[in-house]
């Protein structure tokens, strides 16, 4: 849980904290939960695949990562999903998680509520 751009309490980034790393020690699939500020420009999908590829996110040969990228200043949120994950988390189902679970919050000025209302939805697709 990186929170750039500051947009979490430290009471619910914690909390954030400990279910990632129960879901990671439970699952062995690696969710990372990311705030920046601004993607400098660039286009939500090229700035998170290069961040959470750089990361290295998901276990190796296993490709089981899943990344949630948040940039409100230029108000885009980007679900990245690695392969060996890829049909317990269609393109389909992280586009409903941010139109339903996040933008919703978000709208209403609840940044908190909407990064914890899609990270639970996502750890509920790759744990079941």
């Amino acid at each position: 849980m990186v929170d750039g751009a500051n947009v979490l309490p430290a009471d619910v980034k914690a909390a954030l904290e400990t279910r990632l790393a129960e879901v990671e020690r439970q699952s062995k699939h690696q969710f990372v939960v990311v705030t920046v500020k601004s993607l400098e420009g660039e286009n939500v999908e090229a700035y998170s695949l290069r961040l959470f590829n750089r990361w290295g996110i998901g276990r190796k040969g296993v490709n089981d990562g899943v990344g949630l990228l948040v940039a409100p200043d230029d108000r885009k949120v980007r679900i990245e999903v690695g392969g060996g994950l890829g049909k317990a988390l269609t393109d389909a189902e992280t586009g409903a998680i941010i139109e339903k679970d996040i933008v919703p919050r978000f709208k209403t000025g609840d940044m908190p509520g909407g990064i914890t209302a899609g990270s639970e939805a996502i750890i509920r697709e790759i744990t079941q």
